[in-house]
């Protein structure tokens, strides 16, 4: 099995500064929050997808969404990407969905002004009237490590600058 990839957290200072961004000030030690932040892990040795658990308890009637600053930043080899999915089990429960359907995280998003910080916007699609409740700590995303190749006529030679959706500005 190649080894392509790290997991760290972002700095304190970025995870402070997005999780206001996101959620303003409503009182939550945001310090606490990100000191009890858990790398992503595979659950066993034959599962493909790393889990990615909730910083905060998440609670999400039908048709809900939250965006989830995730605290985390993946460093990669070059020709890698992380592709990122809903715990299956809560997609098959609860048709929680992440809204870009699959996230995908590029090797070089490490580098980005914002650390490479992930986040997650996930929304509770259940058309069964099913309140999604995740426990802080709990699995909600998982990413999965995939290499990619390019075409033979590719010419791309611009370097990231930005965070979250830069590379077309």
């Amino acid at each position: 099995m190649q080894r392509i990839a790290k997991f760290h957290k972002v700095s304190e200072e970025q995870f402070q500064k997005d999780w206001m961004d996101t959620f303003g000030e409503n009182g939550d030690d945001i310090h606490g929050i990100y000191e009890d932040i858990k790398l992503p892990k595979r659950a066993t040795a034959g599962s493909a997808g790393y889990d990615f658990f909730a910083p905060v308890k998440i609670i999400l009637v039908p048709g809900e969404t939250i965006k989830i600053p995730t605290g985390i930043r993946v460093e990669m080899e070059n020709n890698w990407v992380l592709k990122c999915y809903p715990r299956s089990g809560l997609g098959f429960k609860y048709r929680l969905q992440l809204n870009n359907t699959v996230g995908i995280i590029d090797s070089d998003y490490f580098f980005s002004d914002n650390e490479g910080h992930m986040f997650a916007k996930i929304t509770n699609d259940s058309n069964e009237g099913k309140k999604v409740e995740i426990k802080a700590g709990d699995g909600f995303m998982q990413g999965i490590f995939v290499e990619y190749g390019i075409t033979m006529d590719d010419d791309a030679a611009d370097v990231r600058n930005g965070g979250f959706g830069s590379t077309t500005k």
